[in-house]
């Protein structure tokens, strides 16, 4: 069934020329280089920033993004990163692979890198541990999966697809996720796995401790968590697993946590990962991925996994994936929404992502950002924040990696 796919409308131009391999530039050096500073890219005469011929896209999150606002070191690991995760999709695309397979490879290597809130980087809830959230979607025949609340599966975005083809139904969540995860041949994971010093200590920070952890509430270190950084509370002892624990292990343990963060450290970068591609049949696809918000609630789930929020796809619209306040994303029905404008007012793919993601969101008090492909492969990359982690790379195979404010325009 061919839902979204335009029959007899070939890509021509992907089908021939689409994967020749290129050299990864930064947008600086795609834009004309020159300076830290460069010109927009090309604009539709309407004020919308054009960038065509993209076959795939990644982000890894929104936020303050300034230059200055982080090292070196960190900007080149995101840059390589995205870079690896484009890659890794593009390869599959260039082989004969569907779009539905290139999103998921390449948010799986977003998952295992460090540096991004998804998978191994994920932060930490409140009661000190992980819980995983994803989804994925298919533009062609509007198929989906998403997961929840999942523990102990190291690629969450490969466990929304199974749920999508090997399940009836579209989203699972907390232990019945993991359990089918474990049903279906996928390798248990122990939350230590997702354990980084870095993210111990956001939860700390959100909190309000100190580094040396010396209050009545610090969080403890989950038991399987074997690493610490330096001067965190070493205190031994499993993180609660039921709901009577979670309330009376620690003061304010499962109570809404006021110094909730924007799963983001010290920059406010939001880290959810995500893949929008088109493969030679000119069919969409979309992922999404996140370990939520630093110090959420037990059970919080944002609109990463839900289908319409922060993730959708549609052949004869756009595929996109979203980042940004979750709870909003879910109230203005985000990702669907950009679809909507685009099928029933005929709106471009700019003007639809910039109306939902720079007006509507805002208008709702939130921010976030997204990346939004549209058949014919032009992208947009709405934000309202000053900054979006992205990167590209066009029919061509030409990659473009995109990390501060002034790389991606707003609309």
């Amino acid at each position: 069934m061919r839902f979204g796919g335009r029959n007899g409308i070939a890509m021509a131009a992907v089908a021939s020329a689409l994967f020749v391999g290129g050299s990864a530039v930064t947008a600086d050096a795609a834009e004309g280089g020159g300076g830290p500073r460069t010109a927009a890219p090309a604009a539709d005469g309407r004020g919308y920033s054009l960038v065509r011929d993209v076959v795939l896209a990644v982000h890894g999150g929104a936020g303050s993004l300034v230059r200055g606002s982080i090292s070196a070191e960190r900007e080149r690991a995101y840059r390589a990163g995205l870079e690896k995760a484009l890659r890794a999709g593009h390869a599959l695309l260039k082989g004969g692979k569907s779009s539905l397979d290139a999103v998921e490879a390449s948010v799986r290597v977003l998952e295992d890198d460090p540096n991004f809130n998804a998978g191994k980087g994920a932060v930490f809830n409140t009661d000190a541990e992980h819980e995983l959230d994803a989804s994925i979607m298919n533009g062609e025949d509007l198929r989906s999966g998403a997961v929840a609340g999942v523990r102990n599966t190291k690629n969450p975005i490969s466990l929304a697809r199974m749920v999508m083809e090997r399940s009836r139904h579209v989203l699972l969540a907390g232990p019945g996720a993991d359990t089918f995860a474990l049903r279906n041949g996928v390798p248990y994971t122990t939350q230590d796995y997702f354990h980084t010093d870095r993210r111990w200590r956001q939860l700390l920070d959100a909190k309000g401790i100190p580094a040396d952890g010396r209050t009545a509430d610090a969080p403890q270190a989950p038991a399987d968590a074997p690493k610490t950084p330096a001067g965190a509370p070493k205190t031994p002892g499993d993180a609660p697993k039921t709901p009577e624990d979670a309330g009376t292990a620690r003061p304010g343990a499962s109570q809404e946590p006021a110094g909730a963060a924007k799963a983001g450290g010290p920059v406010g970068e939001f880290g959810t990962v995500g893949a929008v591609a088109v493969d030679r049949d000119e069919e969409l696809a979309a992922a999404t991925s996140t370990g939520g918000l630093t110090n959420k609630l037990v059970g919080r789930v944002g609109d990463s996994p839900i289908i319409g929020a922060g993730t959708y796809a549609n052949s004869r619209t756009v595929a996109i994936s979203c980042t940004g306040t979750g709870e909003v994303f879910i109230r203005g029905v985000a990702a669907y929404d950009v679809s909507a404008l685009m099928e029933y007012t005929r709106a471009p793919v700019q003007q639809a992502a910039a109306k939902v993601i720079t007006e509507k969101i805002p208008a709702l008090g939130a921010t976030g950002g997204a990346i939004a492909l549209d058949p014919r492969g032009v992208l947009a990359t709405p934000h309202s924040t000053a900054g979006l982690i992205n990167g590209y790379i066009t029919r061509d195979g030409k990659v473009v990696t995109r990390i501060y404010d002034d790389e991606t325009p707003p609309r």
